[in-house]
């Protein structure tokens, strides 16, 4: 019994000495200096025909530690009386101390806190610095009040390149990334799709990034919608006519269908019973109906293919149009629709109706009367 003792006593005493060592190792950081931020400006009008040039010079300090510990910085972004949520960073380099945002990224800031364009808006910003993932030290917080516009969605979307022989008759150019039609992503997620015009039958195209041949991919060779970057084909468009193009980047999967629109309902000559179509105009890269009598009591549609699978319809604060005033249009299919809605006008006569196609997160309608 007195050897059990002797044990259990010497484990409790080994126990108290182990523990008074970690208790020794135990290191209080303390934080020594306060990270600081300012701004070249308090208030800032972003103007979208000089994006990439600098709008805002930041100017800042990193916070010190006692012992020295590794961290990262980011510029957190959020409306002011939010208390940064919700919030947008831009990382930054620890070294730097000074750093510039254009135009184009400012705006791009507003737009993703849901902030309205052509209306000025006071943002607070601060330097967060991170020591992991649930440690945060902030410096002052400073205020700019900042005016952003209306994105050009062509600048703002992903988009991958459709270069092929089919190009330069839409006017583009014939195998060229940087001058062919675009797929866009709406959702950044590397699901691109769009529409591209195929004037001759038995075209050819390839799908490619950044405007340029690296990473280009085509078809796998067995043509059922699978892409590859080594050994691939060129897709081939059987017949002429618009076609609307879906490619999962990521997944490496495609589509392709045809879809020729045109217009259909009470307010047109024909009524509900036939389409008038539209033409691509390779000048202006649109689909253009010249002329086309519209009555101001009924309705009309854009349908493809003379059939109800695919239409463009309004957002409910356009379905009366005005003329010679462009309006974003839906696809059905794309899930950006709901109801079915119609489009009307509010003066009866001779209208030019123009479809501009180019970017699919924003597909434009004008209806312009003659």
């Amino acid at each position: 019994m007195k050897n059990i003792f002797k044990i259990f006593l010497v484990g409790i005493i080994g126990l108290f000495i182990i523990s008074c060592a970690e208790e020794e190792d135990k290191t209080t950081l303390n934080n020594t200096s306060q990270s600081t931020l300012s701004a070249d400006k308090t208030s800032v009008v972003l103007n979208e025909t000089i994006a990439s040039q600098n709008a805002l010079t930041f100017t800042y300090s990193n916070p010190t530690f006692n012992p020295s510990v590794a961290f990262t910085n980011t510029v957190e972004f959020g409306i002011s009386g939010t208390n940064f949520t919700p919030s947008i960073t831009k990382e930054v380099s620890l070294e730097q101390k000074t750093f510039s945002l254009t135009h184009l990224e400012l705006n791009n800031i507003l737009a993703s806190l849901n902030v309205s364009p052509n209306v000025a808006k006071s943002i607070e910003i601060r330097l967060k610095s991170s020591l992991n993932s649930s440690t945060f030290i902030y410096s002052n917080a400073i205020k700019v009040d900042m005016t952003g516009y209306t994105p050009n969605p062509d600048l703002i979307f992903p988009k991958i390149n459709v270069p092929g022989g089919y190009a330069g008759a839409a006017g583009y150019a014939d195998w060229t990334p940087n001058n062919a039609p675009n797929l866009f992503s709406p959702a950044k997620d590397n699901k691109y799709r769009g529409f591209i015009y195929i004037a001759n039958p038995n075209s050819e195209y390839k799908f490619t990034i950044n405007q340029d041949w690296a990473g280009d991919k085509g078809d796998d060779g067995t043509f059922t919608g699978k892409l590859v970057e080594t050994g691939e084909q060129n897709v081939k468009a059987v017949s002429a006519g618009a076609y609307y193009v879906n490619v999962d980047w990521a997944a490496n999967i495609y589509s392709s269908i045809k879809a020729d629109f045109g217009v259909i309902g009470d307010a047109t000559p024909t009524g509900w019973g036939s389409d008038t179509n539209f033409i691509y105009n390779p000048t202006t890269k649109t689909y253009i109906i010249n002329s086309i009598a519209l009555n101001n009591t009924g309705v009309f549609k854009f349908r493809a293919n003379d059939d109800w699978v695919l239409k463009f319809q309004p957002a409910s604060a356009d379905q009366t149009l005005t003329s010679g005033t462009g309006v974003q249009t839906y696809m059905n299919t794309e899930g950006t629709v709901t109801g079915d809605s119609s489009y009307k006008v509010s003066t009866a006569g001779n209208y030019k109706i123009e479809l501009d196609l180019h970017n699919s997160a924003y597909y434009k309608l004008t209806v312009t009367k003659l």
